[in-house]
C-alpha cells in the first residue's frame, strides 16, 4: 500500500513538471510566432502583408475545424488504453482513416472552389492558394502527430513539433528581412513549409514508441474480451470543447476576414494587428490557463469545504491579477499606444487610441473569460460553457454585418469588446451556478484533462 501510494507520488509529481514544461514551450512557441508576424509586417507593403494575415486566418480556421477532432480523439483515447495496459492500434486506425478522409474531403472541396478561394479571398494569388491548399493537407499529418505524441505522454517532443514548426514558419520571414529571400511569396511559405518540416521530428517518435513495446513485459493472455473502441465515448466533451476552440478562432480571426471582404486585404492587415493586442497576451497567458485548470480539478475532485474555497479563492486572485494587468495596458495605451504599435508593425498603418483602447479593455474581458471557463471545465460544466462561447462568437460575427457603427473597424473594436463581455457575464453565471455532470468532470491527470489542456494551449501555435 505504501509503495502505491509512493507511485502515485512520483505520478502526480511527474504530470506536474511535464505540464509545467509543456506551458513554457507553448508559450514561446507563441512568441516565435508573433516574431514572424512582426517580420512580416516591416517587409511587405500594406496590400501583402494584409493577405498574408488572411491567408493565415483561412488556414487556421480550417485546420482547427477539419483536425482537432482528431487530435483530441488519439490523446484521449491512446492515453486512457495504455493506462489500461491495452492496445492502441484500434484507436490509430480508426483516426487514421478519419484523418484521410477528412483530408480528401478538403482536397477535392478546394480544388472544386479554387476559383471563389483564389480570386474572391486571395486577391486571384494562385501562390497564395497552393500555400493554403498544401498546409492544410500537411497539418493534416501534424495535428495527427500532435494527438499520438500527447495520448503517448511524449511532451518533449510534442513541444519541439510545435516549436519547429513556428521556428520553420519564421525562418522565412528572416530570410526575406536579410535579403536572401524576396517578396510576399516567400513569406507565406513560410506557412507551408512549417507543418512539412516539422513532420521531421515524427520519425524519433515511432522509433520510442517501437522500444518501448519492445521492453515492455509481455501480458498472459486474458479470457476476458477487450474493450472495443467507441466513438460515442467521451464524444460529448470532446464536442464541448471543439465548439469552445472553435469560438475562440472565430473571435481571433473573423475579424480579418469580415474586413477583407469588406475593405479587402490591406485592411484585413490593419485589424489583423490592432486584434494583436489581444492575440499576444492570450498567448503569453496560456501559461497560466494550462496550469489552472489541473489545480482547480484537484481541488474540486477533493469535495471538502477547504477544498472549494481554495477553488474559488484561486478564481478571484487569476481575475485580481488580469484586472491589475488590463489597467497597465490601458495607461500604456494611453501614453503612447499607437506609437508603440507602429514601431512593432511598422509605420505603414496610422492607428488610432480610441480603437487600441477598445481592444485592450476587450483582451481583459477576454482572458478573464477564459479564466472563468477552465473553472466551468474543472467543475463538469463544459457543455453548459461550450454553449455560451458559441452564442457569443455568432453574436461577434453578426455584429459586425449590422451596420449600427458606420466605420468598419471600429464596428470590430467594439465588438470585440461587447462579445467578450457577454460571454464573461455567461460564463461567470454558469460558474457560480454550477450543474455539473459527474461525466464531464476530468479527474486530475486523466485523458479528459489532457485534452481539455490541449485544446486550450496550442492554437495559432
Amino acid at each position: 500500500m505504501e509503495a502505491s501510494k509512493g507511485g502515485a507520488a512520483a505520478s502526480s509529481a511527474d504530470y506536474g513538471k511535464t505540464a509545467s514544461f509543456l506551458a513554457v514551450g507553448v508559450g514561446l512557441t507563441g512568441v516565435v510566432t508573433y516574431a514572424y508576424f512582426l517580420i512580416a509586417s516591416h517587409v511587405l507593403s500594406k496590400p501583402d502583408y494584409g493577405q498574408i494575415t488572411v491567408l493565415w486566418s483561412a488556414v487556421f480556421i480550417t485546420i482547427s475545424t477539419l483536425y482537432r477532432p482528431i487530435e483530441q480523439l488519439l490523446s484521449r483515447h491512446i492515453s486512457e488504453r495504455l493506462e489500461k495496459g491495452k492496445s492502441v492500434s484500434e484507436p490509430m486506425r480508426v483516426a487514421s482513416t478519419i484523418q484521410f478522409g477528412l483530408s480528401l474531403f478538403f482536397a477535392v472541396t478546394a480544388l472544386a472552389l479554387r476559383g471563389p478561394i483564389q480570386n474572391g479571398l486571395l486577391e486571384g494569388n494562385s501562390t497564395l492558394y497552393w500555400v493554403f491548399f498544401s498546409s492544410v493537407l500537411f497539418y493534416a499529418a501534424s495535428y495527427f502527430a500532435r494527438g499520438f505524441l500527447a495520448g503517448n505522454q511524449r511532451f518533449g517532443l510534442f513541444v519541439a513539433l510545435i516549436l519547429s514548426e513556428s521556428v520553420f514558419r519564421t525562418i522565412f520571414a528572416v530570410l526575406v528581412a536579410v535579403s536572401v529571400l524576396e517578396g510576399q511569396s516567400a513569406v507565406a511559405i513560410g506557412i507551408v513549409a512549417a507543418p512539412a518540416l516539422s513532420l521531421m521530428v515524427v520519425p524519433f517518435a515511432f522509433a520510442r514508441r517501437a522500444k518501448q513495446e519492445e521492453a515492455r513485459p509481455k501480458r498472459p493472455p486474458s479470457d476476458a474480451v477487450e474493450e472495443k473502441f467507441s466513438f460515442a465515448e467521451g464524444g460529448g466533451f470532446a464536442g464541448a470543447v471543439l465548439l469552445i476552440m472553435f469560438s475562440e478562432q472565430a473571435f481571433l480571426n473573423a475579424g480579418p476576414l469580415i474586413i477583407r471582404g469588406l475593405q479587402g486585404a490591406a485592411a484585413a492587415g490593419f485589424i489583423f494587428n490592432v486584434l494583436m493586442l489581444a492575440r499576444a497576451p492570450l498567448q503569453l497567458f496560456q501559461s497560466v490557463s494550462t496550469s489552472i485548470l489541473p489545480h482547480l480539478t484537484k481541488l474540486h475532485a477533493s469535495a471538502t469545504a477547504e477544498g472549494e474555497r481554495e477553488f474559488h479563492k484561486t478564481v478571484r486572485m487569476v481575475l485580481l491579477g488580469l484586472a491589475a494587468f488590463t489597467a497597465l495596458v490601458v495607461v500604456v495605451v494611453l501614453v503612447a499606444g499607437p506609437k508603440l504599435m507602429q514601431i512593432a508593425f511598422s509605420n505603414k498603418f496610422t492607428y488610432d487610441r480610441p480603437g487600441l483602447l477598445l481592444v485592450s479593455v476587450g483582451m481583459g474581458l477576454y482572458l478573464c473569460s477564459v479564466t472563468v471557463n477552465q473553472a466551468c471545465i474543472a467543475q463538469g460544466q463544459v457543455r453548459r460553457a461550450s454553449v455560451r462561447w458559441i452564442s457569443c462568437a455568432a453574436l461577434f460575427i453578426g455584429w459586425n454585418f449590422v451596420p449600427l457603427v458606420s466605420n468598419e473597424f471600429r464596428r470590430v473594436e467594439i465588438g470585440f469588446l461587447l462579445a467578450a463581455g457577454v460571454l464573461l457575464s455567461l460564463l461567470y453565471y454558469v460558474y457560480r451556478r454550477p450543474h455539473e455532470r459527474a461525466e464531464d468532470v476530468p479527474e486530475p491527470g486523466s485523458g479528459e484533462e489532457l485534452e481539455a489542456r490541449l485544446a486550450l494551449i496550442d492554437e495559432n501555435v
